[in-house]
């Protein structure tokens, strides 16, 4: 049974990542051209699957999930109200 969930992930995330590739533009890829992007995870399924999420796509699943790298982005506010000192401020 595990066999058949893993083979079922398996495929699952080579044409997710296969169609990814496919609908992405050629300007946004990452990392290599997108041929070769698609070769790549059609030859070598997890791991090319695992690097396009990760090293291929226009916005990293890393990104995503861990929010983007670098401090090139917007200035955070204040996480709750205990970081907040205009809050502290009115105690």
């Amino acid at each position: 049974m595990l066999r058949v969930v893993l083979s079922v992930a398996l495929i699952a995330l080579t044409i997710y990542c296969v169609v990814d590739a496919v609908q992405t533009e050629d300007e946004k890829v990452r990392g290599l051209p997108k041929p070769l992007w698609l070769v790549m995870i059609l030859l070598f399924p997890l791991v090319g699957g695992v690097a396009w999420l990760i090293a291929g796509r226009p916005v990293s699943i890393l990104d995503t999930v861990l929010g983007p790298r670098g401090g090139d982005g917007p200035p955070r506010g204040p996480l709750g109200p205990d970081d907040d000192p205009d809050f502290l401020k009115g105690l």
